[in-house]
């Protein structure tokens, strides 16, 4: 007789440490179809990414 097939589970994985934090009102709002980041969203990020962003505290 054979044993039964078990399945295999993984284990839990935690999320990776640079998962962006949830967005907050003050961090965004919509112009249109847009998503606009506000300066204070740019402040808690901490850096400038180069794309050009309307609100952006470091240019």
């Amino acid at each position: 007789m054979q044993d039964p097939i078990k399945p295999v589970v993984a284990p839990p994985t935690p999320p990776p440490e640079d998962t962006p934090p949830e967005l907050l009102p003050e961090d965004f709002y919509y112009e249109g179809p847009y998503l606009v980041f506000t300066s204070i969203y740019h402040q808690k990020r901490g850096y400038c990414c180069n794309s050009d962003c309307r609100h952006c505290p470091y240019k």
